[in-house]
């Protein structure tokens, strides 16, 4: 772990520096991929004169080449294809929509190589004709996210076209990301996204929030001291489906191909524990960071920013409140942003979004490399560059590709309870993240472990997904289950529900290499942390710092803890984060000492 991540922690505003932003056209840090070698789907027939003849100079533009998996693809031109090469694109369409849970990302007029071409306005409208063919051919829709233009002194001038095409998959699970939304108190949060989901701006005084409180207190307050749940659907066409015209939330899956889903964490910092919890347990895909433009880098800005570098959850900022300053405070607290991405501990790259191009481009460098911070400037009252942060949420394609999908749905059933609840008519229900394998209705799992380390056994009832009932239950997908009459005091937060084959490791004690972010004077053997892994939050004792007897802020070490409740099911690599007071650190599980004999009894007995 990183330990130049510590200076988030600390009070200083250390300043470093860094490139002032990122260009369409430059490349990044993993985008070497080398052409594709799909040969059984791919017509090398068809090749432009333009491509034979044409001699790039040394200011030719080019995108990273393309790679042979993921979402992205690079054709030259798609003008009257045979029905043969038609059928191999439909094929090729097929795979890369597949690759992107999905979605798929087709760049009009870009060789493999990543040379930028382009097409006369002929030339391209037919192909975004055969484009949209075979989008149709396939069951999806097809959307212009933009054209640009290249020039190379011809007489004709030449575009290049990326397009956004998505279809709802065939077993109707919709592609749905999580994005964690941090920020200081008072910054907005709740506001954006009660504006976002609901459809309608705010009134200046926190009307949009009222719907995403879940107590008397925060409605009081106007403080979130919980984590709640928000969803924004988009269609195939890349159009906005929220709770205007009073649909539901089935509604809207019903209707969505893509879903954000937003994780609503506190920002007061007596809340820290809740918004730690949020960022380790539900596993998000982003997080935004969201910053009052009057306010700039206040309270627990910093911190957030910190925790989600040391949970390596890739970062976008947006600053609110832009209507209620000028110009030139906005352009402070950018300015002060730009300091703190650039300073050592972060070592990022910011980029100021400022027309739809600036978002669309910034989708393809975040996702390429994780140094490219987008900032987005808004107001949830005005309404300004409001599309501007849809267009981005829009074309963001998920991180993990098919075949890491694939592998975690072979493996063993995994689902880690978060929540808790009891609802009159269904019974106990569970909700939380299913982290490996498929779970359907009426599978039987184990629950624990308790406090002896025994697991008890259940059954399956009915699953929701988004408030939508749902038959499959996939890796990485949250969903709430219905376990019927199963006595709720068997169940905690931080348990697991896996399949009975599953030999579960069971440890009171566990090794883990950490590094001390900060801490006011030293960390040493007795030392009492709350601890977080995964969906893991529970009180430990150090009870050996190996190799030294004392660490100081910014040292690495191996730290043996024990809980001091009752045992916990972890696994080697898991991200550890433990906190005291202002002492954090953060590290990775390197060995258990697991419990050698755990008991599985039916809850009956």
């Amino acid at each position: 772990m990183d330990a130049r991540v510590l200076d988030l922690f600390c009070s200083g505003n250390g300043h470093g520096s860094g490139s002032q932003g990122a260009t369409a056209n430059g490349k990044s840090g993993n985008g070497s991929g080398a052409p594709s070698k799909k040969a059984s789907l791919k017509s090398k027939k068809s090749k432009s004169r333009l491509s034979r003849h044409f001699k790039p100079s040394n200011n030719t533009p080019y995108l990273p080449p393309e790679a042979e998996e993921g979402n992205i693809e690079y054709k030259l031109k798609l003008v009257n294809p045979t029905q043969y090469r038609f059928e191999h694109l439909a094929t090729q369409m097929k795979w890369r929509l597949q690759e992107g849970g999905g979605e798929a990302v087709y760049q009009i007029g870009v060789e493999d190589n990543g040379m930028l071409v382009g097409l006369s306005d002929e030339e391209l409208r037919a192909s975004l004709k055969t484009l949209h063919l075979l989008a149709k051919k396939v069951g999806a829709d097809i959307t212009v996210l933009r054209e640009q233009q290249v020039d190379y002194d011809f007489d004709v001038s030449r575009k290049i076209a990326e397009v956004l095409i998505r279809k709802v998959p065939d077993d109707q699970q919709f592609l749905d990301l999580r994005v964690a939304v941090l920020g200081n108190v008072d910054s907005g949060k709740s506001t954006l996204l009660g504006v976002l989901t609901q459809g309608e701006l705010d009134n200046g005084r926190g009307r949009a929030r009222l719907n995403l409180f879940r107590h008397l207190h925060e409605i009081q307050t106007g403080r979130t001291s919980s984590i709640s749940f928000e969803i924004l659907g988009f269609n195939t066409k890349g159009e906005v489906i929220n709770y205007s015209e009073s649909r539901t939330a089935e509604e809207i899956c019903e209707s969505a191909s893509k879903m954000i889903t937003f994780i609503d964490l506190a920002g007061h910092h007596k809340y820290l524990k809740t918004t730690i919890f949020g960022l380790t347990s539900y596993c998000p895909d982003f997080a935004m960071l969201v910053v009052s433009a009057n306010t700039g880098i206040a309270g627990t800005t910093r911190e957030h920013l910190g925790l989600a570098m040391a949970l390596k959850v890739p970062i976008f900022i947006v600053i609110s409140k832009v209507d209620l300053c000028t110009r030139a405070t906005v352009e402070r607290t950018v300015r002060q942003l730009e300091r703190v991405l650039k300073q050592p501990g972060c070592n990022k790259v910011p980029m100021v979004i400022g027309s739809k191009d600036d978002a669309v481009t910034a989708v393809q460098q975040f996702v390429q490399s994780p140094n490219i911070t987008p900032i987005f400037t808004l107001s949830s009252v005005s309404g300004e560059s409001l599309d501007l942060l849809k267009v981005f949420l829009n074309v963001i394609p998920p991180l993990s590709n098919s075949k890491e999908q694939e592998e975690l749905m072979e493996q063993l059933t995994e689902f880690q309870v978060d929540e808790i609840y009891s609802v009159p008519g269904v019974g106990t229900v569970v909700g939380g993240t299913l982290y490996s394998g498929i779970c359907r209705e009426g599978d039987p799992l184990v629950v624990g472990p308790t406090d002896s380390g025994q697991f008890h056994k259940l059954s399956i009832g009915s699953i929701q997904r988004n408030r939508s009932a749902c038959r499959v239950l996939r890796a990485g997908q949250a969903a709430t289950l219905a376990l019927g009459n199963f006595d709720r005091s068997l169940l905690r937060k931080g348990m697991v529900m896996v399949s009975p084959e599953m030999n579960p490791t069971i440890c009171w004690r566990f090794e883990a290499e950490i590094v001390l972010l900060f801490h006011a004077k030293t960390f040493h053997k007795g030392f009492q942390v709350t601890v977080h892994i995964r969906n893991v939050r529970q009180t430990a004792t150090v009870e050996a710092v190996y190799d030294t007897e004392e660490l100081r802020t910014g040292e690495k070490a191996v730290v043996l803890f024990k809980f001091i409740k009752h045992p916990e099911y972890l696994k080697v690599g898991a991200k550890v984060l433990f906190r005291e007071g202002l002492t954090k650190g953060i590290g990775h599980v390197t060995m258990l000492q697991p419990i050698t004999q755990y008991q599985m009894r039916d809850e009956e007995r």
